[in-house]
Order: structure tokens, then sequence, then C-alpha cells
């Protein structure tokens, strides 16, 4: 038996330690496990209801003590200078304590009845309790930003890395962090305006070379806030953690499951298998299996790992590194589905008929054990005819089944008409040193298409599964364009010379027409890119909303819980509904759904801008040894700044500022994305083909600058030599207009 600590252990335990007061912290501080715990329960319990204690959901305080980070307000300065803080919240019995400010020489001046944001510091010995720290005035968040030091003579300037920052922030001397001249650097706003009207800095984190080649994704990292150390308790746990057994799981390792996976996988957490159906009733069917890696085994509801898994939300995947929402010890072992290593599972059987329609399904808690690990590459030239050693012995049990299952599945997409965009997909190539050595066009392969069918299957089915159930779970919802959206596709569409109707309920086998038009033609990607950003943004809810995109009524994420915490929240739901374990979805779980979902759309986004921000800073990287040299690309953007292009051989995206288009004022008309030329009439517009030369590519913020030099195979024609900037009367703007929708009727004709 273990022995249980005093009152006064323990509350000496809660004031050493204000972090760590939950009873699950207390227990582990003091040994305490098995049924003593419930001993402990009783002791805090007492302490409680002696007011010793204040329990706060699950964790307790010293309701004489103040939280670590807590709210006050600034008093009065004494006769001394000093400043001293007032609790906002105390619940205490005895004297409201003494908190004393301590500024630093970067953080901005306070005055009484201000309110901040403070961590305390405890202090003895003193006439206060406490001393603070501002972390920020209540009501402001100090700016944040990345950008290279300058060093001074007296502190120095910061250069900020954003594409639209057009000032520098000056550096106090005692602000710099002892930052070096050219160092990449993350500051905060420190303060008012200082001399030349700039803005105060003071610098938090160095962070090195910025033009070291692996110091573009280190820039997007810190630049978005996404967290990339694990704390120490969380990589502890990780590290606590044992491969499952069989215990109550079904066994599953006699089943070929294979997984099929890029050449450069980090991880491999799902696994597929495709049986022709025996059953007579069902000529042509299929049962499917998909596997999928068990994180919630691992990752428990209220752990270290699931906390910080919950923080993250999802993995973030940049060219020459991947930042987890798990450790590796899990991602790369664990929960990857290695060959011929037993590995614990969430499953689904499948049964599907000739034409695609799944006919049932059932989900099961297992133990499997990979066949192979395949490539993409391997899968197709297999079944292509050109078998390698590994995939010979595959061939007829494994692959060809699954391509037979994919056919079928392609029938029921056929029909369910989902969005179908044709976007390739841009692959940065680096040297060991970090350094890009190309850039390429990623091909897509049916192997590509089939895991994707099969994958969307299976999240289907653990949505109606948990519907079917009533369980709470996270849905993937998708909602239809606006029809402001909607209105702007038409007019790119309409420019590019074709037409999505209007006057009829949307559905994705219109936008599809559409895409199926412009197929095969120099409009083909443009069409496709703007119909891209014609959709919403999918996000995660607790509610039944279906999902536009892939005209599906109930879809859910199910299928990659090693980088979605969506996904794990859907294991737990599964796992709850079944009562598989005592590791499903918590009361916590429950009651948070919302938040979770709100949160993790939010990590989603941020991960997407930080993927999108490294990608750019690449290829500014790759040409900026090509300032200089002419591309062929096609307007994909207007702006009443200027216009901005795709460049054919890279995909990348530059801007041809409006004041390199000419002397002469350009009219710029939202509603028809375009600008005409007022002495010239030139119209420009979305689709057009220009060549263009770079004129300046900046690796750090990823900016491309650009010169037009054709427009539509001819020159661009420069208006009046020495000719006022000036905007045209409203006769000549009504005219413009007039004219910009005779010329596009003129080439929808033309086209048709």
């Amino acid at each position: 038996m273990s022995q249980i600590p005093s009152k006064d252990q323990i509350l000496d335990w809660i004031a050493e330690h204000p972090g760590q007061t939950s009873k699950r912290d207390i227990a582990r501080a003091f040994g305490i496990k098995g049924a003593d715990r419930i001993e402990l329960k009783r002791v805090l319990k007492e302490l409680e209801q002696d007011g010793h204690l204040e329990k706060r959901r699950k964790t307790y305080r010293d309701p004489d003590k103040l939280p670590p980070v807590t709210v006050l307000q600034v008093l009065a300065p004494t006769a001394d200078g000093d400043l001293f803080l007032k609790p906002m919240e105390w619940h205490g019995a005895g004297a409201e304590p003494r908190v004393l400010y301590v500024a630093r020489d970067t953080d901005p001046a306070l005055g009484a009845g201000d309110r901040i944001l403070a961590k305390l510091l405890d202090v003895r010995g003193e006439d206060h309790q406490y001393q603070a720290r501002l972390i920020r005035r209540i009501g402001t968040n100090p700016t944040r930003l990345l950008g290279i030091f300058r060093a001074g003579a007296e502190g120095g300037r910061i250069v900020p890395i954003d594409k639209g920052a057009d000032r520098e922030w000056i550096v106090a001397p005692g602000a710099t962090h002892g930052a070096r001249d050219g160092e990449l650097v993350e500051a905060e706003q420190a303060g008012p305006k200082g001399r030349m009207g700039l803005p105060r800095a003071r610098v938090t984190d160095r962070l090195g070379d910025p033009h070291a080649p692996k110091a573009v994704s280190l820039i997007a990292i810190h630049q978005h806030g996404i967290p990339d150390a694990f704390p120490d308790d969380v990589i502890a746990e990780a590290d606590r953690a044992r491969p499952a057994g069989l215990g109550q799981r079904e066994d599953l390792r006699h089943l070929p499951l294979i997984t099929i996976d890029p050449a450069d996988a980090r991880d491999r957490d799902d696994a597929i298998l495709a049986i022709p159906d025996e059953d007579p009733k069902n000529p042509g069917g299929f049962i499917l299996w998909v596997a999928i890696a068990d994180v919630a085994h691992y990752v428990t509801p209220g752990s270290a790992l699931d906390r910080e898994a919950r923080k993250r939300g999802n993995s973030t995947y940049f060219p020459d590194r991947v930042v987890p929402m798990l450790p590796d010890r899990l991602s790369g072992d664990l929960c990857s589905l290695h060959e011929g290593v037993p590995r614990a599972c969430m499953a689904v059987r499948m049964k599907i008929d000739a034409q695609g329609n799944k006919l049932s399904h059932r989900f099961t808690r297992g133990l499997m054990q990979s066949a192979a690990a395949l490539t993409y590459e391997q899968v197709q030239d297999a079944v292509d005819g050109r078998p390698t050693e590994k995939t010979e012995p595959l061939l007829d049990e494994v692959i060809r089944p699954i391509y037979g299952a994919y056919a079928a599945l392609g029938t029921a997409r056929k029909a369910r008409q989902p969005l179908d965009l044709d976007l390739p997909e841009r692959q940065i190539v680096l040297s060991d040193a970090g350094k890009v050595v190309s850039v390429q066009f990623k091909e897509r392969y049916d192997a590509h298409r089939l895991i994707e069918e099969f994958m969307v299957l299976a999240n289907v089915a653990a949505a109606q599964e948990l519907t079917r159930m009533r369980r709470p779970l996270l849905f993937r919802a998708h909602e239809e364009p606006s029809p402001e959206k909607l209105d702007a596709l038409r007019e790119v569409a309409a420019a590019s010379g074709f037409t999505l109707a209007k006057g009829q309920v949307l559905q994705t086998r219109h936008l599809n027409k559409l895409l199926d038009d412009a197929m095969g033609t120099e409009f083909a990607e443009l069409i496709n890119m703007s119909t891209l950003r014609s959709m919403t943004q999918a996000y995660y809810t607790p509610e039944h909303l279906g999902h536009f995109g892939l005209a599906l009524n109930s879809y859910a994420h199910f299928t990659s819980p090693i980088r979605r915490y969506s996904d794990l929240i859907v294991h737990r739901a599964l796992i709850s509904a079944h009562g598989w374990g005592k590791d499903g979805l918590s009361a916590e779980d429950v009651e948070t759904l919302e938040a979770t979902a709100q949160h993790i759309s939010e990590t989603e986004r941020r991960s997407m801008a930080a993927e999108r921000d490294t990608t750019d800073r690449y290829l500014a990287a790759y040409l900026s040894e090509r300032v200089g040299n002419e591309f062929t690309g096609t307007i994909s953007g207007i702006a009443r700044f200027g216009l901005f292009v795709k460049l054919d051989e890279t995909g990348a995206d530059g801007l041809v500022p409006i004041r390199e288009l000419g002397d002469e004022y350009f009219h710029f008309d939202a509603e028809s994305q375009s600008l005409m030329g007022s002495d010239s009439g030139v119209e420009i517009g979305i689709g057009q083909r220009v060549t263009v030369r770079l004129t300046d590519a900046v690796p750090v913020t990823g900016g491309l600058t650009l010169e037009l030099l054709t427009l539509d195979g001819k020159a661009l024609p420069r208006g009046r030599r020495g000719a006022r900037k000036v905007a045209p009367p409203r006769r000549k703007e009504a005219k413009a207009r007039k004219k910009t929708a005779k010329v596009k009727r003129k080439l929808v004709r033309k086209r048709h």
C-alpha cells in the first residue's frame, strides 16, 4: 500500500508546483497507484471542504495563492516610483497579496487603472508576495514579427520578411537579445513609435542565418506560430509506450493488407485489401478492407500526448521537413504500419456491388500485419505489366483485385459526380544541403486515385456508423460556393469563352461540365484554379452538414489519426460506441467538441498557409538565379495595383505592378476582373496568355516581380509617351465599361 501524504505535504506540493495540480499530478508525485487513489481523493475532498483548496474542473489549487498567470490592475505609483498591482480575482480568506511590477526596458509604460496579463513569481522575505512580468496589456496583443536584424550604434533595426511589410522596426540597446547583424530573429512590438516614426520592437528569439537553405521552412514555422518542439513530458510519455498485443482485438494478421505510399513517405498509417465477393447474390462485387493505425490506443484523453496533439491539430509538411502532430516514437514507429510487423489498428470491412455501391460495412479493433509496403510507382508498374521481384507474388492475389474494386468504385463516382478538379501538384526537389535542384509536377497514377477512393469510402462508413449509433463526432463539412464567388467564376469562364449557366440549383455536375469544356484547351489550368478558388473552405463541425465537393451527404475523417486530430476523435467515438475499451471519447471530449472543431479547422488553415509560403520562398530562391530570363504564363488574377501571372514552367505566381504597364492610366473593373488602358483601349483580363521577364526574386519573402512583354502573342501598347497618369473622366470610364462588355461578347462568339 502506498503512503498517503499528509494534508500539509499536499498543500506544500501544490504551492511549489502551481502548474501541476490535477489529482493525477498529485498521485504521480507521491507514487500513489491503484486503489490508494480513492483515499487520496478523500483527503483532497476534505481539504476542499475545509477551504484549503479550491477545485476547478479536475485541478486543485491553494485558494490563498494566485495562479501563475493572472490578470491584475495597475495601482498609482508609490512615493518611491514603484508600481504595485491589484489582483482582479481574489478568493482567499486572508489579506489580498501585494504584487510588484518588474518592468523590462522594452515594456510599454503603464498607468494607474491599466489591466495587464502577467506571469507571477513567488518571493519571500520582501514586503510583497509576488513579482509580476508583463505578458501583455489587456485589450492589446503585441504584434509579432519575423525579420532580419541589422545592428546599429545603439541597438538596431529589424527588416520584416513578410511580403507586405513596408517599414522597419527600431530595437533599443537593451532589447536585442544578443542578436548579431544579419541574423534571422523573432520579435514583438515593444511600445510606441520611436525615432523617425518607426515602431519599436524587442527581440524574443534568434533563429540564425536566414540564407541557409533549410531556413526557408523554419521561417514559415516561426512566422505562423506552429509548435515545432515537443515538451519533455510528451516525449517521455511517447517513449514509455509499448506495442499493443492481441488482447481482445480481432486478429487480422492473416489478411494480406498492403500499404501504398509515396517513395519518400514519412509514415504509413493506412493499409488496404480487396477480395472478390464469393456471394452469388453479389456478382462482380468486392469485400474491401481499410485498416488504420490505432493511434487512440497510445494517445488517451487528457494525457500529455493528447493535449499536445490537440494543440497542434495536424501535422505540417514542408519540402525538407515535417512538423508532426505526434512524436516520432509513435508517428514513425508504433503507429506506422510497417511491413511484416504486428500493429494495432482500427479497421472497416465494406461490401460493394459491381457498380461500386456500398452494401454494408463493419468496424473492428484489430491487430494486423502488413504483407508489403509499396510505392505508387511500384503498384502502377505492376498492373501495367512491369512487376518487380517484390510485386510479382502479389499481383494476382492483391494488386489486380484492388484495381478491380477501383473500377467498380469509379462507376459509383461517375454517377455521384463529385467535383473533378485536375490540378497538377508541384514537387520541389532539394539537394542534401537543402538547395532547390528542380521544380517538377508530380505524375498522378491510378494507384493514387484508388487509394483516395478507398479512403473516401471508409470515411463515409465512419460517419454513417456513428450517425446510426447516435454518437457525437466531428464531420468534415464543405458548403457550396457563395453567389458572389460563383459570379466571379462565371466572369472568368466567360472571358475564356465558356459558360456556367445561371438560374439553377448548383450541383457539382454543372462545375464538371465547365471543367470538361476547358479540358485540353490553353485555359484548362485557369478554369481549374478559378473553380478551386470559388469553393468555400472545408472545415470540421459536430453538425451533419454534408460535403458539397465530394457530393456526399455524410462524411468524416477516419483515415489519418497520425496526422489529424479530427480522425483521432472519430476513432475514439467508434471505441466508445462499440465498447472496445476505456480509451474512447471522454466526457470532456464531448463537452469541447465544438471548440475542438473550430480549433483544428484553424490549425489546418495555419498549416496550409505555412506550406504555401514555404513553396513560394523555395520557388523564389530557385528563380533568383534566372532574373532577366523570359517566361510564358497565364494571367491568373487582376487587382487595382497590378496583375498576377502563373508561370508555366514552375507554377510560381508573380506580380506585374501597374506602374510597369506604361504611361497611360489603367481603369480597373472589379466586376469583369480586367484592366483597360485609357488611351490605347487595350484590355487585360484573366486567362490571357503572356510572356514576361523576371525582374526580381526575393527568396526571404517569396516575392516575384515581373515585366509584361507580350499579351496574347502581341507586344503591349504603351499609350502616349510622357502622358500624365490621370484617371479617365466618367464618360471615358463608362465607355471603357461598355467596351469591356463588347469585347467579352465578341470573345465568346469567337471561341464558340
